[in-house]
């Protein structure tokens, strides 16, 4: 292959950081451009330490910013799709997501035409298919029962327009008479070190004299590791770069899960942090149906105050589906078509997952101390 350059939108981020690791060490690759809102200090010095492997240029910039998209996309061979707002609590303005997570994923496909990129991939969410009801179960799921949200809350229904966007463009003629090739990949609940939301439970844990929330135990998910689902993107690159395997790949979506034990939400925290003394609140929970009624009355509370004030509910139904329902997916397509294979055991990222919790307990009793003295 000759040499060739990627840009990783959403770099900055969680699962962003991790595919420009791997990315690094792709043949002939012969720069990444990362492109951000902005990037934190530590963000920064971890990719410095990676310019001495290859050409890594970071790009602050808005998705919205179609000048920004140009400079991002000019003479780029991949666009690798991470960039977007997860809210699963509508603490963010709904025009918020829809503009980021819809409008500038539309805005990247059409930058991509006009640059001449030939390969887009996406990252998706299995949140574009469902759970639609707490009472329904989908065990060992796959990409042929065509599931599909059918929530309006603004995450899942802005990531199932973008997803449709993505695919719908493949086949796409671009500006130098090429063609455009998309897939999306649709990981579980992504778990590891610096998960913003695996990081939110540990605070408020620690807040609450070591105590996780038991709010999810009904739950029966199959969590992915971070790790492993930045290797599928790059095993997804790579054969839609190749003339090959690209025909079957063109147009697809695929889950991506993978060795994780099946268990609830409350369960793979407290597996991740029981070695640091955090454990499961033990009192009574709320019948699902009842939080999932008692979620419905707030908000018809909150769209009652929405004229005079923005009331934001603890928690919705949306939420309260997403967090009590049996829902797992099988890897078996990807493996088919990508040869996707996880990078990490379960107990590797167990084990990485843990240590990286630990650290933040030990932070936060060192940060207690400090106040003391």
């Amino acid at each position: 292959m000759a040499g060739w350059s990627c840009l990783v939108t959403g770099g900055g981020g969680f699962l962003g950081q991790r595919i420009v690791r791997l990315l690094v060490e792709e043949k002939e690759l012969q720069e990444i451009r990362v492109l951000d809102k902005v990037f934190r200090p530590e963000v920064r010095e971890e990719f410095s330490k990676l310019q001495s492997k290859i050409r890594l240029t970071l790009l602050e910039g808005d998705i919205l910013d179609e000048q920004c998209l140009k400079e991002a996309c000019r003479g780029t061979s991949v666009v690798i799709h991470t960039a977007s707002v997860i809210d699963v609590m509508n603490a963010v303005q709904r025009e918020t997501i829809m503009n980021v997570n819809v409008k500038g994923t539309q805005l990247l496909l059409e930058t991509c035409v006009q640059a001449s990129v030939p390969v887009f991939i996406h990252t998706s969410t299995i949140e574009v298919a469902g759970p639609n009801s707490y009472r329904e179960i989908i065990q060992d799921g796959h990409e042929e029962e065509h599931l599909e949200t059918a929530w309006s809350s603004p995450y899942p229904y802005s990531k199932k327009l973008a997803e449709k966007a993505v695919l719908g463009a493949n086949g796409w003629a671009l500006k130098n008479g090429g063609t455009l090739y998309t897939c999306a990949l649709r990981p579980m609940y992504i778990y590891g070190e610096g998960s913003p939301l695996l990081f939110a439970h540990v605070e408020n844990a620690l807040k609450n004299n070591g105590i996780l929330t038991n709010h999810c135990k009904f739950s029966r998910v199959n969590p992915v590791y971070v790790g492993n689902v930045a290797w599928a993107h790059i095993l997804a690159l790579r054969a839609l770069r190749d003339p090959q395997k690209a025909p079957s790949i063109q147009g697809q979506f695929y889950y991506i899960s993978d060795g994780t034990p099946h268990q609830s939400y409350d369960d793979l925290n407290y597996t991740l942090g029981k070695e640091w003394g955090l454990c499961l609140d033990s009192g009574m929970s709320l019948p699902v149906s009842l939080k999932y009624w008692l979620a419905f009355l707030l908000e018809i509370v909150s769209f009652l105050l929405s004229p005079i004030y923005r009331y934001r509910p603890p928690f919705n139904c949306h939420l309260v589906t997403l967090s009590n329902s049996v829902f797992t997916f099988s890897y078996k397509k990807a493996q088919r078509e990508l040869g996707y294979e996880p990078l990490f055991t379960w107990e590797e990222a167990k084990q990485k997952t843990k240590e990286w919790v630990g650290s933040l307990v030990k932070q936060h009793k060192e940060t207690l101390k400090t106040k003391t003295h």
